[in-house]
């Protein structure tokens, strides 16, 4: 099936073309369909699968049906947990809209940017409005932002939403949008504290699920490596100049370490970076654009890079710190392997990391080969973790004791 066979204008239609979209994925395939006729959606699409362009292009279709007249009111609101992602968002309406007779007014709304400017944007009237949670209780805060005509309210990427404490933002939100609207709900994966969240925006929702969609992890080649924690930097210098390579994502636990590293990595030669939260929003943008455009090789971020961005064609991701989470392991490895490609992914794993793995590998139904590399081999016995003490009946303090001592 062609885009042309979805319902779509011949305007969104040539933005397609003009893009090289020839074929709807298939949870594009299952999802526009719905979204035309008006129905809420909840759909789950593993990670590079066109989740954005599934909600774009319709809600795109039916705003520019119904021909708004007079000053624009904000009819579409969308949410997302990262800026990048809110920008990507954004660009994907821009991209799409480009041949309608008259486009949505757009307001991206994001941290890192003037909030003055994006208010004077609002009051100024649009018609759509991409947001981050954190930038939009800021907004709403100030009483200056009118939801009151919204129809269509959508939550990208809604299990890293409770990373950001949405669930208690979420109340304040809903009191002030209309309870006649249509939802739309996307994300690789719906853990319980999500469906509970779901649960208070719609009950209607119609569940697509891809399965017969083949798991990102089969088209990524995954390995393992033993190796001790001060050795993972001459390890990977090491694998970059033994593999052909074109672009290395490679995640750190923090901020401090992607800087650290990719400056150490530059005074080797090697063409690094890094990307995380403390950089300025212009910073983030310009480094992103970057590497989508190849003129960075090596990539150091944190997991603000491990959800949702369209990046083509990294060759390698690298888990250089494990992932805290289990179900980001998925995602982080999900950078590569895009949209039915090949890709490779690399886990050092060190003395300390052995029992955390296996949690990853339970959770996530893997079992990896264990290697190590020559010059490089693990040193040491993997460490145990120490089990507390037995707790004595009787010592532990109610919940009202905790409280009066907080008081004293």
């Amino acid at each position: 099936m062609s885009f042309s066979h979805l319902g779509l204008s011949l305007e969104i239609n040539k933005a397609l073309n003009e893009n090289a979209y020839k074929i709807p994925s298939k949870i594009q395939e299952k999802v526009i369909p719905l979204i035309l006729e008006k129905k809420d959606v909840m759909a789950r699409a593993q990670t590079g699968s066109g989740k954005t362009a599934s909600f774009v292009l319709p809600i795109l279709q039916l705003w520019n049906e119904k021909k708004y007249e007079g000053k624009a009111k904000i009819k579409v609101l969308i949410l997302t947990p990262t800026r990048e992602l809110a920008l990507q968002v954004s660009q994907s309406f821009e991209l799409f809209s480009k041949y309608l007779e008259k486009k949505p007014k757009l307001v991206t709304i994001i941290g890192g940017k003037s909030i003055g400017d994006q208010l004077l944007d609002i009051q100024k009237g649009c018609d759509i409005v991409v947001a981050t949670t954190g930038r939009l209780n800021d907004i709403l805060d100030k009483k200056q932002m009118n939801l009151s005509a919204l129809e269509f309210f959508v939550l990208d990427e809604a299990d890293k939403m409770l990373d950001f404490g949405f669930e208690e933002e979420l109340e304040l939100l809903l009191k002030q949008i209309p309870k006649e609207r249509q939802n739309l709900l996307f994300s690789a994966t719906y853990p319980l504290k999500v469906q509970n969240i779901i649960a208070k925006i719609t009950r209607e929702a119609i569940e697509v699920f891809i399965e017969d969609e083949a798991p990102t992890v089969q088209t990524i080649n995954q390995r393992l490596i033993e190796v001790n924690k001060e050795n993972r930097s001459p390890l990977l210098r090491n694998l970059i100049e033994n593999h052909s390579w074109e672009q290395i994502l490679v995640f750190m636990a923090n901020k401090r370490s992607c800087d650290n590293i990719a400056a150490k990595f530059r005074k080797y030669g090697l063409n690094a970076e890094s990307f995380h939260g403390d950089l300025l929003q212009d910073e983030r943008n310009e480094t992103l654009q970057d590497f989508k455009d190849k003129k960075i090789k090596i990539l150091f971020a944190t997991d603000i890079a491990a959800r949702g961005l369209h990046i083509d064609d990294i060759s390698c991701v690298v888990n250089f710190d494990l992932p805290r989470a289990p179900a980001d392991y998925i995602h982080r490895i999900g950078r590569t392997g895009r949209a039915g490609k090949s890709g490779n992914a690399i886990s050092f794993i060190g003395l300390e990391d052995f029992e955390h793995f296996a949690l990853i590998e339970k959770k996530c139904d893997l079992k990896l080969q264990r290697e190590q590399i020559e010059k490089f081999e693990l040193i040491g016995k993997p460490l145990e973790k120490e089990k507390g003490k037995e707790p004595i009946k009787g010592k532990r303090l109610s919940k009202k004791d905790k409280l009066r001592q907080q008081k004293l």
